[in-house]
């Protein structure tokens, strides 16, 4: 199921999917709330739906499970990354830099009133719930699947099994979860500037922990 992107232009969306919007980010809402106070296993599908005055049926319209709309900030950043990806001009330029400027425009589009907060909510639940890290792993394998797709689709390699378009993607998700946990551990309520801050940290450090030399900690004499 592909949810709907939170947009700047939702005021021009037709009423009907207007409505459907605010149902989404309410169970959104109501899910990180419980969640947080009473602990993700403490809350049950009914409760949550009653909380919103919605039935189950509305429910499974927007979301899969209890742990794919506490992940869903994430996850919304996610679909407009494979978003960009679409349509993005590679321009001559290296993979990597491409990449990366679709998940900038991707968190460009995270215009939601509150994303970061919620995003920030989701993160610190994920890191207490197991399911939830289980569901995160499946969800990133799928969707680095589906960036795959995408760039052998639409770019020209030098062989159908190069294995670098693979691990650029891999370096890309590997280099947002650091920036994600560095972002996650700031004091206060960051902003969503804050987490670009923290990912441009990340991707600048990624070139030199290729090339990082190591040597055996020296040991005190006894």
């Amino acid at each position: 199921m592909t949810a709907e992107l939170p947009s700047s232009g939702t005021s021009r969306l037709p009423l009907r999917e207007r409505k459907k919007m605010r149902t989404r980010q309410a169970l959104i809402d109501a899910a990180l709330g419980l969640f947080t106070t009473r602990g993700f296993s403490g809350v049950t599908l009914d409760e949550l739906c009653d909380a919103v005055d919605v039935s189950k049926r509305t429910f499974f319209r927007n979301f899969a499970s209890k742990e794919d709309v506490a992940m869903a900030p994430t996850q919304d950043l996610w679909r407009a990354f494979l978003d960009d990806l679409e349509t993005r001009e590679p321009g001559g330029r290296p993979l990597a830099e491409m990449l990366q400027e679709s998940l900038f425009a991707a968190l460009e589009r995270m215009t939601e009133e509150g994303w970061a907060r919620r995003a920030l909510l989701s993160r610190r639940l994920a890191g207490e719930t197991p399911s939830m890290d289980a569901h995160g792993l499946h969800f990133c394998h799928a969707t680095s699947r589906t960036a795959l797709g995408t760039l052998h689709r639409r770019l020209d390699f030098a062989a159908p099994d190069d294995l670098r378009p693979q691990l650029a993607l891999d370096l890309l998700v590997a280099a947002f979860h650091c920036a994600l946990d560095r972002w996650t551990d700031r004091p206060g309520t960051p902003t969503r500037s804050d987490l670009a801050t923290d990912m441009r940290t990340a991707f600048d450090a990624v070139p030199g922990s290729l090339t990082l030399t190591v040597n055996r900690r020296a040991t005190s004499a006894p």
